[in-house]
């Protein structure tokens, strides 16, 4: 190693998905497809199963388990592992049954069977399941903040699992790493420290993204090897990236044990099919954490990761506001000016205000117009030759410290660190950049992330994680407060509605915005006479009641207790409708976060939450060919599905119900133009009588009692209505009463697979 630079991103080439070893918790076993030949086999199986590998080599695998569990693995073969893992399954030894969850993946042509020993009779049952995590799915999805959901997770991770230390750690753009939420009975808090990208290599989070929890129960083992060595049908080492009990790299080991960590266990957090963040968790002393559990904790990551967005999405409520409300009044401005560059010299302190920056430049042709703190015109003019190749497809360039990419930044780094830039127009070379000031800061790393090698006595090197994770402060210079996602977006928005003003559209648009502001301050009134002039004496009306019926239950007759009653349950149905009316005006003033949503992966989790939620209804759903991806906000439209599928199960009084999920291509349906996407929902409910069909969708309209079908406000349907209208699409109906009903929607954003 001594000829190339020796750091810590050596890591990022190690093979960690081929160590032909495996953690000695369990065995391992790789088993030809369809035969179930024993083709290689972990060197611990005498420990745990009482056989050598040689007496199990190039045996069928009916050698080691009775012919019912081969029967139930060679059913599994056609199936999604995912659903059927883990199988129970026992091994006679010692004159006792051992019993093993089995854990089964395919890779190419050949099956991998692992077998962990159950510990103890484990509680695996839906019911058992539901039971452990209902309260923590609701109290993750009640949680105000970002930072409120991570704490109750870290909090109820560490209650089921019983780690010492459980973090969440949120990766950054260049892959660093910060614990933002932490939940311990350890001595050194590690919150709000961050941590070096070579602490978690590129390969190991990319193994991240797919296995959703990763275990290692004493990191001080010794690995058990496969034998042989090599897989014999590619005679190349067997690719160990889905496995359970794959062998850990030396260097994460060592790594561990700096930490005084003997166990640990994480769990990937999600979104937009990239590692956001992990689940992690710690322990001083060898810990194994059983199947189930696992299942229970992988769980509630993955709701974790679905929520990321919504709470994303609602953090800097009020500045975004400020920002959409600075974007209007600079289109309105704008379009006042008779020529693109007057209106932009007449709006300068506005342009810095868009972003919050302290120097912009407007660039039209061969002129340039400074506003504020800016480089020099020549270096500017230099500065957007090294730009312009690097735009986006979305016409932006942005960064935060510019000298890391381009030198000749470090003579006006003083004033221009950070860089937003903004193509108008390639062809008339119209450009607006922005730019803040360096900022010079202090970051609190755990341990010294700059000392990745050892030099030995004799000279020789060796790469080694640090051995310290005490507090340890750098000073950062060169670059300047980051560009927050809303700040960025406004930025985009903005060439659509420069290039509208530059049209002579302007007029129209701003008439639009100024109805918009409008309208958003009455709901924002409403928002604010409902949750406190009316929720306030609602809830004290409620809690009198309660305490009537408590304090006077003994001088009270039945019939008056029966009144508080309903009166308790009056106030209560007043609350709801309440809280239904503020959800739905709250709707339209959200931001649409528009992203490639794969509807195939969506649409299960949401069956999955239902499912959950409504442990007591037996339905069957059809998902007839895969569904597309499609361009449209996550949180918005999991919102539309859930609300139409939980419709289709509630009401739905049949023995045997199910609910169809598909769409529609082309001119399937009359009502569908020919480039159209449709997607419907299909059930063989109750159905809606034709004279109901165009009533259901406004809001509080509801066809049965509040208390039929398990009640509701009568808000599900306008609140669809409302996500698909946002989508630029439109929602109906067909219905035959006591057959069934079928609510089809489009939306504008054209699939993309």
């Amino acid at each position: 190693m001594t000829d190339e630079i020796i750091d810590l991103t050596n890591c990022d080439r190690e093979p960690i998905h081929i160590p032909s070893s495996i953690q000695p918790h369990g065995i391992l076993l790789v088993l030809q497809d369809p035969t179930l030949e024993i083709l290689q086999v972990s060197s611990n199986s005498q420990k745990v199963v009482g056989r050598q590998p040689d007496e199990l080599l190039n045996k069928p695998l009916s050698d080691l388990l009775n012919i019912k569990q081969i029967k139930l693995i060679q059913q599994c073969l056609t199936e999604d592992f995912e659903s059927v893992n883990p199988l129970n399954l026992s091994i006679k030894y010692q004159n006792k049954s051992i019993h093993f969850d089995g854990i089964v993946h395919r890779l190419d042509t050949i099956i991998i069977l692992e077998l962990e020993p159950k510990k103890t009779k484990e509680k695996t049952g839906f019911f058992d399941f539901y039971q452990q995590v209902r309260g923590t799915i609701t109290r993750i999805q009640k949680a105000p903040t970002l930072l409120e959901m991570c704490q109750i997770v870290v909090t109820e991770v560490r209650r089921i699992t019983g780690f010492d230390r459980v973090m969440v750690y949120r990766f950054d753009r260049e892959g660093a790493g910060s614990v933002i939420a932490e939940y311990t009975n350890q001595e050194t808090p590690y919150l709000d420290l961050h941590y070096p990208p070579s602490d978690i290599p590129k390969q190991a989070r990319q193994l991240y993204t797919l296995n959703w929890l990763r275990l290692i129960p004493d990191a001080s083992y010794q690995p058990a090897t496969l034998i042989p060595a090599n897989n014999p049908l590619t005679n190349q080492p067997l690719d160990l990236s889905l496995s359970v009990l794959r062998s850990v790299s030396p260097l994460h080991l060592e790594y561990l044990k700096n930490m005084d960590v003997t166990a640990s266990m994480s769990i990937s957090l999600i979104q937009d099919q990239k590692l956001w963040g992990l689940i992690a968790c710690h322990h001083s002393s060898p810990k194994y954490v059983p199947y189930n559990i696992r299942t229970i904790c992988e769980f509630i990551g993955q709701v974790m990761s679905v929520e990321l967005a919504n709470k994303e999405a609602s953090e800097d409520i009020d500045y975004k506001s400020q920002l959409k409300s600075l974007q209007t009044q600079f289109v309105e401005g704008l379009s006042q000016a008779e020529y693109f560059l007057d209106g932009m010299v007449q709006l300068k302190s506005q342009l810095l205000n868009l972003v919050s920056a302290t120097g912009a430049v407007i660039c039209s042709g061969d002129q340039y117009i400074r506003v504020g703190q800016t480089p020099s015109e020549a270096e500017v003019d230099a500065l957007l030759d090294w730009i312009t190749p690097q735009l986006h497809h979305n016409n932006l360039f942005e960064t935060r410290s510019l000298t890391k990419n381009y030198p000749a930044a470090e003579s006006f780094k003083a004033i221009a660190s950070g860089v937003l830039a903004l193509e108008i127009s390639k062809v008339h070379h119209n450009y607006i950049l922005w730019f803040r000031p360096e900022v010079i800061q202090t970051v609190n790393w755990g341990g010294n992330p700059n000392k990745p090698v050892e030099v030995f006595s004799d000279g020789s090197l060796r790469m080694s994680p640090r051995k310290s994770f005490e507090l340890w402060q750098e000073t950062v210079q060169g670059s300047a407060l980051p560009w927050k996602p809303c700040e960025v977006e406004v930025v985009t928005e903005l060439r659509s509605l420069v290039v509208g003003v530059v049209l002579r559209q302007a007029d129209k648009l701003a008439s639009m915005n100024f109805e918009l502001q409008r309208s958003n301050e009455e709901l924002d009134s409403f928002a604010y006479v409902a949750s406190h002039d009316l929720k306030e004496p609602l809830r004290g009306i409620h809690n009198y009641a309660n305490f009537l019926m408590e304090d006077y239950a003994d001088v009270l007759d039945n019939d008056g207790i029966a009144k508080l009653q309903t009166l308790v349950r009056l106030t209560q149905r007043m609350e709801d409708l309440i809280n239904s009316l503020l959800h739905f005006s709250r709707l339209g003033r959200a931001e649409l976060i528009r992203q490639s949503v794969n509807l195939h992966e969506l649409v299960p989790q949401v069956i999955t939450t239902l499912t959950i939620s409504r442990p007591q209804s037996e339905v069957e759903f059809h998902i007839p060919q895969p569904l597309k991806s499609v361009q449209c906000d996550r949180a918005q439209i999991n919102e539309l599905f859930s609300n139409l599928i939980s419709n289709a199960i509630k009401y739905n009084d049949k023995p045997e119900k199910w609910v169809e999920i598909g769409f529609i291509e082309g001119n399937g349906e009359s009502k569908v133009a020919s480039t159209s996407l449709t997607f419907y929902v299909r059930d063989n409910g109750i159905g809606i009588p034709q004279e109901h069909l165009d009533k259901i969708f406004q809001i509080f309209r509801r066809l049965h009692g509040r208390d039929d079908f398990g009640g509701g406000t009568g808000v599900g349907l306008t609140i669809a209505r409302k996500i698909v209208e946002r989508h630029g699409g439109r929602i109906w109906v067909e219905s035959t009463p006591t057959e069934g009903s079928t609510f089809y929607f489009t939306l504008s954003a054209e699939a993309n697979t």
